[in-house]
């Protein structure tokens, strides 16, 4: 650990130690052609994303303790790209279900789909408006287990129909998972026959748990509530309020870091700090 004053969202030694052999495995793949071993510890680059995930910060407002913008956006970019970022979030993931006493992979997964405002600067072309909710900006997938553990994320334009983004999600269900493991999958009215349809084809039942017409306001729907638990779990990480990222890949990517966050907590038994009282 370095001698700087530590920050309420820095790694613990036991948080660092479920996910430093990836990165160092990492390290030991991706050697620099001078055999220089880099400059910064890769403990403060994790340290620096996840400051920024639970701030919302811009890049050029990271503390001037932690690494500079260039080499955090450095690796940032490098584990977004090359799947590093969901490897470890999915190790945790396996971790935390195995503690549960579950399997690794669920039966049962449940889908919901949140639209967002794009920031200033987010490119248009990769963004569009929810015709539905009225929100300008890009639309936010997940699949999620009983557990409120994420499964899947898909990141689209708002504009794109729940459809397209649900059978998204169930591709990369299928492909994250043991083939045949996930036997069934919870959703809204707002997916149609066509996410039933290819559910099926992937061996997928798609069960629509449809609101009681006689509520009114928030009323939590049986097993799909735990995923708007994750939706409000998100929101404690200021970056994901809204869409800060110019690629969609990129809010993709942030959503893994920050439920890897959470599940490092979790099995460290780490509570988690809130901002609301800040």
């Amino acid at each position: 650990m370095s001698d700087r004053q530590p920050y309420k969202s820095d790694l613990s030694d036991e948080r660092w130690a479920l996910i430093e052999p990836v990165i160092t495995a990492w390290k030991a793949r991706h050697p620099s052609v001078s055999g220089h071993q880099g400059n910064y510890a890769m403990r403060e680059i994790v340290n620096a994303l996840i400051y920024q995930s639970r701030t919302g910060c811009q890049w050029d407002y990271l503390p001037h303790d932690l690494p500079p913008a260039g080499a955090v956006k450095y690796y940032f970019y490098k584990w977004r790209d090359d799947g590093t970022d969901q490897t470890i979030h999915d190790l945790l993931r396996w971790q935390v279900r195995e503690k549960r006493g579950r399997l690794a992979d669920p039966s049962l997964v449940v889908l919901d789909t949140q639209s967002l405002h794009a920031a200033a600067g987010v490119p248009a072309d990769t963004t569009g408006r929810d015709a539905n909710k009225k929100v300008p900006g890009r639309k936010r997938g997940l699949a999620v287990d009983v557990l409120g553990l994420v499964i899947a994320v898909v990141v689209m334009a708002a504009s794109v129909q729940d459809n397209a983004v649900g059978i998204a999600l169930l591709d990369k269900v299928v492909a994250g998972t043991e083939p045949g493991s996930v036997k069934k999958g919870l959703v809204d009215g707002g997916f149609k026959n066509a996410v039933q349809a290819h559910g099926a084809r992937a061996g997928i039942e798609i069960e629509t748990v449809r609101r009681n017409p006689g509520d009114t306001g928030f009323v939590p729907q049986a097993k799909r509530w735990v995923v708007e638990q994750v939706n409000g779990i998100l929101m404690l990480h200021r970056r994901l309020v809204r869409d800060y990222e110019h690629r969609p890949a990129s809010a993709e990517s942030r959503v893994y870091w920050a439920i890897s966050d959470r599940m490092s907590r979790t099995l460290t038994a780490t509570s988690t700090p809130t901002w609301r009282g800040a």
